[in-house]
């Protein structure tokens, strides 16, 4: 073959190597675009908790975040001003789809549905959280209208 045959062929050959790597970073771009907008949607279910203690009124909070700490500190997302709650009594963390409910080696224990709570275990609405005196009852996002004696 002659010098400018074999020129051509390898300028033939990079350009179709360049077109390629292009094409293949276009593609790995598009993906991670569409994989953040994916994730951007992906949203925590709200969570709610009416608090019942001995010596105050009821009262529900409305959480939205992915994590929520429970306990006598008041930089705890739900503070629970009682003397026979640890400082990081509990968590309530939501991943694979549920939220999951789990003691931090707290003092007094926690309990879920009057049973002590030795690993991490999903919640569901209804379950009935106990730290000290205090319950607090897990309405999740689907269920917040509908009152409990009205579910099938």
């Amino acid at each position: 073959m002659s010098g400018p045959v074999l020129l051509v062929l390898r300028f033939l050959l990079a350009l179709a190597l360049y077109a390629f790597l292009a094409w293949a970073f276009l593609n790995l771009w598009r993906d991670i675009r569409q994989q953040s907008a994916l994730l951007a949607t992906r949203q925590t279910p709200p969570i709610s908790l009416t608090i019942a203690g001995a010596d105050r009124p009821v009262q529900v909070r409305h959480f939205r975040q992915p994590e929520i700490t429970l306990g006598r500190d008041p930089a705890c997302d739900c503070p629970l001003d009682e003397d026979t709650i640890s400082a990081h009594h509990a968590r309530l963390s939501y991943h694979h789809g549920q939220w999951w409910l789990e003691d931090l080696d707290s003092t007094n224990g926690t309990l879920l549905n009057q049973e002590r709570l030795s690993t991490p275990t999903v919640v569901i609405s209804g379950d009935v959280i106990g730290c000290g005196n205090t319950r607090l009852t897990v309405a999740l996002a689907g269920d917040m209208l509908v009152p409990p004696t009205q579910k099938l």
